[in-house]
């Protein structure tokens, strides 16, 4: 082989080389944990090639909590992770400029056994309350906030009880606590065992003002990076909406994802199923910006700065608005 055939090969493979990285796959790096409702959505995206046809490489960087996302986030270990537009709009305030762009509109739901005496939220007064998420909970603030229309102060009127949600979801179960504001997932698994709902958080946000279900939770990347690659956060968005569809139409792939969700008979795995399936976003991005407007005000006055820092009016660039149709 001559010099000049070595060297034009040489030449030849470079430039094929090049070609390959440029064709290749993006990588997103999306934190998750393990168990939480957007494993079930990555697991469909893997068993289905959606992750090869939106031509991205899904690095899933594993956590084992909320915190420790938004720790992911701020360290610029991951580019998305799922939280809640309050925290998105805190963030902002506090200088980090993070965006939100709707995931579920799942919601939670003051949960009581099927043989409570209890009709209405009045009826809580005097009863012990378990309260999923603390004291600045957003469906806690915004369910207190509901009934002092009515005149009633929950915090002082019931017998509150704080703690984390499967704690407080199996004291519950175990007829310790009167009543229950968890988590939807949480209160889900209740409503298989037979539990009935008192009140849905999205009648509650309705009370308030709200013209639909609005989305609390949403994927929340950095503004920068979201600017940086407007194709790839379409890309993205284009490929998780394809693992919705595939969970809203399939059964069977319920079936498949059954282990991740914990669910420990079919009922559950039923009403995981049909509460996941109402909280698909199928608003615009103006009309969910719209609600939560409204709802930041009443959480900037009930939660103070502890929840939404300075600001009392939602920042413009909270939610993300570059898709297409959106």
């Amino acid at each position: 082989m001559t010099g000049f055939v070595r060297t034009w090969l040489a030449a030849a493979v470079l430039v094929a080389a090049q070609i390959a990285t440029s064709c290749g796959a993006e990588t997103i790096r999306i934190a998750s944990q393990k168990t939480g409702t957007l494993a079930w959505e990555l697991a469909v995206i893997r068993a289905h090639g959606l992750d090869k046809k939106a031509n991205l490489t899904v690095d899933v960087v594993e956590l084992a909590s909320p915190e420790a996302g938004k720790i992911a986030l701020r360290a610029g270990n991951a580019d998305i992770m799922v939280s809640d537009w309050p925290f998105v709009a805190r963030e902002r305030t506090l200088g980090a400029k993070l965006q939100f762009y709707p995931y579920s509109s799942a919601l939670g739901a003051v949960m009581v056994p099927a043989s409570s005496p209890m009709k209405s939220l009045a009826d809580l007064k005097g009863r012990k309350l378990a309260v999923a998420g603390g004291a600045i909970d957003k469906s806690w603030l915004l369910l207190q906030a509901a009934m002092k229309q009515d005149g009633i102060d929950l915090k002082s009127a019931a017998d509150v009880v704080y703690g984390a949600p499967p704690l407080l979801a199996a004291k519950t179960l175990g007829g310790e606590m009167d009543a229950m504001l968890n988590y939807w997932n949480f209160c889900a698994a209740l409503e298989a065992k037979g539990f009935r709902r008192l009140a849905d958080m999205e009648d509650i946000l309705k009370r308030l003002g709200a013209k639909g279900r609005i989305a609390m939770v949403g994927y929340v990347f950095d503004e920068a990076w979201a600017k940086a690659n407007p194709d790839t956060v379409a890309r993205f968005i284009a490929m998780t909406r394809e693992a919705k569809q595939i969970l809203t139409t399939s059964d069977a792939e319920w079936e498949s994802i059954a282990p991740l969700t914990g669910a420990q008979d079919a009922a559950t795995l039923r009403a995981y199923r049909d509460r996941y399936r109402e909280g698909i976003p199928r608003r615009t991005i103006a009309d969910e910006e719209a609600d939560a407007k409204l709802l930041y005000r009443v959480l900037a006055q009930i939660g103070g700065r502890e929840l939404v820092g300075s600001a009392t009016e939602l920042d413009p660039g909270t939610f993300y608005h570059a898709i297409p149709g959106d």
